[in-house]
């Protein structure tokens, strides 16, 4: 009887059973696979499609010309966009490791691949909270009238949802003075007081229960801490067994908002005033000439950065998990597609009911469109309220926001779990359920500062710093790490060894992106953003020194690792300064496919000996 492997090629007889496919369809039984290509795209698809791309890409391409906007932002799409994704997906899909051991490519710059983590630990705390928020709407939902359809107990004397207007009659202050006299009050003796809609004192006053500023911390909104574990629960009974379960859970997740953006969709065209809102979003009412403003085209690059999560390595992560020799390549550009596509459905879908608002308010639609939290928990839910059984409108609206945020979280929480699996596979790979648990219940504990009654300043505060222009900084330091240090042509062989060969005239276009245009559109907008950095404020209210200064401590905190991980390099290697750089800028002998199935010659373990080692004295990351 022969021996397993004998009539194999010589390279591939000597392989151990590891590297070869297991039962359950995984070619890496130590660190796993997808169970198929469709679990993985929907993840993909999934954390790429975030609330951003419902509450923040509508407001942008109003502000920034409606449809006009569309021509920088898909032209962002192919010249950063795409070319990123696919860089990220490729390295992380080639070494099979997380966005730490990654950077074995460029030790000098593993620090980088801390400096994710650490930015995606902050980002998961307070999108934990935002999704908390989602599910409290979604509950209260469940009433009828919707509790901010009007002004109720909760309530002050500036709630109103009509505009209050005094006339100064001989000295005399009347109120609702159309109600009081038949003739019309001169222009100049009308006083109009400012009042606020029930869905925004009912954001403030219930829902938050927000202070006057930072510094009034208050008690823990114990609602919003019910909220946050229910989520975090779910978050950890998907995660459970890593993406095993995540992958079986995204077919809902994923799949399910479109479904809803598309019942908003067309119950939003069939109401009155909802062709104006479509028109000033992306139709004639489109402003062509704001495309000769700058700011419209740093807003398309960085709406295209932030929708795809570029540099907080969760493309990097979820690619990982990818089979060596998966297309990625098709995938980033489906991805990337999808995600911008994506953006401009949800804003039919969410203009066409502000169409309708503003119709039933008699206002300008101008007046009546915010942005981010604005957006989401005050208009939209103001606007619901104005519908036919708006129960369940709005039930079906914040429930599909509550799973576009659980599907992103799925992935931050993934890079952190695969970042320590991966540092010590002994310890955490038969734990890793314990490790899930541990790992979100941190999360949950972190986050309760964000749902005291000063928690939106925490949450606002921290949006502003970490999900901000250190992305950018982060990306352009990858850019210049992979193409201009490890090198861009043995990368591109690296992603040959992938996907097969590819002609020059493949490349020409990528090489462009990666060694110039890229690189360029990132540095610029990083500057822009730097310079034209503006100090956050929540509702009209500025944050107190202390509280600036823990904004650039956090920024301080996600960057610090860069400069701490090469200095702790450097003092280990050997030779002179020079010396000990060069060795750091060239592969360690750990940089290579995870099977020794993939390798060949390039990557055998006779080559990557002959690398120059980082330390003769310890063991290299």
């Amino acid at each position: 009887m022969k021996k397993y492997g004998s009539n194999l090629p010589k390279d591939l007889a000597i392989l151990s059973d590891q590297d070869f496919p297991t039962e359950d369809g995984d070619e890496n039984p130590e660190r796993g696979n997808w169970t198929n290509k469709t679990e993985y795209m929907l993840s993909m698809i999934g954390f790429a499609v975030g609330l951003g791309n419902i509450w923040r890409f509508p407001y942008i391409a109003f502000k920034n010309g409606g449809g006009a906007f569309l021509i920088p932002y898909f032209l962002m799409l192919v010249f950063c966009g795409i070319p990123l994704f696919f860089l990220e997906s490729a390295i992380g899909q080639f070494c099979s490791q997380g966005p730490i051991n990654v950077w074995r490519a460029v030790p000098l710059l593993q620090g980088v691949g801390f400096s994710m983590v650490m930015l995606n630990t902050l980002v998961a705390i307070y999108y934990n909270i935002i999704v908390a928020y989602c599910l409290f709407y979604m509950f209260a939902s469940f009433q009828f009238p919707l509790p901010w359809s009007k002004c109720y107990s909760w309530s002050d004397r500036q709630c109103s949802t009509t505009p209050l207007v005094y006339c100064n009659v001989s000295g005399v202050l009347v109120a609702n003075w159309t109600h009081q006299v038949n003739s019309t009050c001169p222009l100049s003796n009308t006083i109009k007081v400012p009042v606020q809609s029930p869905s925004e004192q009912y954001w403030n006053r219930v829902a938050l229960q927000r202070s006057s500023g930072l510094d009034e911390t208050g008690p823990v909104v114990w609602h919003l801490a019910l909220c946050l574990l229910l989520s975090s629960s779910i978050l950890t009974a998907a995660l459970i067994k890593g993406i095993k379960s995540s992958g079986k859970v995204v077919y809902f997740t994923a799949t399910f908002p479109y479904v809803v953006i598309l019942i908003l969709l067309i119950r939003g065209a069939t109401l009155e005033g909802a062709r104006d809102g479509i028109e000033y979003f992306i139709g004639s009412k489109s402003n062509l000439t704001k495309l000769t403003e700058g700011q419209v085209w740093k807003d398309a690059a960085t709406q295209t950065f932030f929708s795809l999560s570029i540099a907080t390595s969760g493309v990097l992560t979820l690619a990982s998990y990818g089979n060596f020799h998966n297309n990625m390549f098709m995938d980033s550009v489906i991805v990337a597609v999808t995600n911008h596509v994506t953006s401009v459905f949800a804003g039919f879908a969410i203009f066409s009911i502000l169409g309708h608002m503003a119709h039933v308010y008699g206002k300008p639609i101008e007046e009546v469109v915010k942005e981010g939290f604005g957006l989401a928990f005050i208009v939209y839910p103001d606007a619901l309220a104005k519908l036919p059984i708006s129960t369940f409108w709005s039930i079906l609206f914040f429930f599909m926001l509550f799973i576009v945020g659980l599907d992103s979280q799925f992935a931050q929480l993934e890079v952190i779990i695969t970042c320590l699996c991966d540092a010590f596979p002994e310890v955490f790979k038969q734990k890793r359920a314990l490790l899930t648990i541990t790992a979100v219940s941190i999360l949950y504990l972190l986050g309760l500062p964000c749902v005291t009654r000063a928690g939106i300043y925490w949450v606002t505060l921290m949006d502003q710093f970490v999900n901000s222009w250190v992305l950018l900084l982060l990306a352009l330091i990858e850019v210049i790490g992979i193409f201009y240090i490890y090198g861009g042509n043995t990368f591109i062989k690296d992603i040959e060894m992938m996907i097969g060969k590819k002609s020059f005239c493949f490349w020409v276009w990528w090489r462009a992106c990666w060694f110039f245009i890229s690189p360029c559109i990132i540095l610029v907008v990083l500057l822009w953003s730097l310079i034209t950095f503006v100090p956050p404020t929540y509702g009209g209210i500025e944050y107190p020194a202390w509280g600036m200064a823990l904004g650039w401590c956090m920024v301080a905190f996600i960057l610090i690792w860069i400069p701490l991980v090469a200095v702790h390099k450097l003092m280990r290697a050997e030779g002179s300064l020079w010396q000990r750089v060069k060795s750091l800028c060239v592969p360690s002998e750990k940089w290579h496919p995870y099977l020794e199935i993939y390798r060949g010659e390039r990557y055998s373990e006779q080559n990557c000996c002959h690398r120059r080692p980082v330390s003769t004295n310890n063991k290299q990351m």
